[in-house]
């Protein structure tokens, strides 16, 4: 893959990432894209024994929803199934949840919104808060294995920008991913691909996820509810909702900026 070049920031060793002089080439090797399959089909093996649990019906219904009309249909299907068989939708929806996180698929957004249509507020948010929780660190080990190449070709920039804020944050580095999580500064896909490259420990990448995710998935499970007055995706993010998330992320970092100042 080429040599690796490194820097120095804030007298802490980190790398840049691989520098390849072949920019065609794919970034990852043979032995990368095997354990991203075993993972595929451990999922797929998975929804297929909760598939092979489910009554003998027509479940053409069953897809990824890519709109609201999709989602609705979705909905409607689901509810007949959800109270006679709740163990089974339970598992089916974490499993599509968290191999959709961990494989950076958009559309998680939809999921959240069935979980609050589908269990309502309390029992949505905590399915949402777990499930999202659980992908992220899925795609945090995925990517501590095989993910240096590939983030570093997706996003070069970011990731300069990222591992310099976190060798400057270290002290206060639960606070400063609590910011990321909550506020849209940052995507979440890109934050879970990039913390273990950046060495940001997995015990505060956790708390990080599991405290920071609780706002968005409150609004957007909520929103699930009433998923019939829904006519875009952007209904749900209006501008009380995303001053709302902000102010959270500067109360959430504002100890760390205070200790600052003492320091200095």
């Amino acid at each position: 893959m080429g040599k690796r070049a490194e820097i120095d920031v804030d007298s802490s060793r980190t790398y840049v990432g691989p520098t390849n002089n072949n920019n065609n080439k794919f970034p990852l090797s043979f032995w990368e894209v095997t354990v991203a399959l075993c993972v595929v089909v451990s999922f797929v093996l998975g929804l297929a024994c909760v598939y092979l649990t489910m009554p003998a019906s027509d479940y053409s219904f069953l897809k990824l929803p890519r709109t609201l009309e999709d989602l609705q249909i979705l909905r409607d299907h689901l509810e007949d199934y959800t109270s006679d068989y709740t163990i089974q939708v339970l598992v089916g929806y974490c499993l599509v949840y968290i191999f959709m996180q961990t494989f950076m698929i958009p559309g998680t957004v939809f999921m959240s919104l069935l979980a609050g249509a589908l269990f309502g507020v309390f029992k949505g948010v905590a399915l949402v808060v777990f499930t999202a929780t659980a992908g992220a660190s899925s795609c945090y080990f995925l990517s501590k294995l095989i993910g240096r190449p590939l983030v570093f070709a997706l996003w070069p920039d970011k990731m300069s920008f990222f591992q310099t804020q976190v060798a400057k944050r270290r002290k206060g580095l639960l606070n400063y991913m609590l910011f990321l999580r909550v506020t849209p500064t940052l995507p979440n896909t890109f934050i879970n691909l990039a913390s273990p490259i950046v060495d940001v420990p997995y015990h505060i990448f956790f708390l990080a996820t599991f405290i920071g995710l609780i706002p968005a998935a409150y609004l957007t499970v909520r929103a699930g509810i009433a998923l019939g007055d829904l006519r875009s995706i952007g209904d749900l993010y209006d501008f009380q909702a995303i001053a709302t998330l902000f102010l959270i992320g500067v109360v959430s970092v504002t100890p760390t900026l205070m200790s600052k100042r003492k320091d200095d």
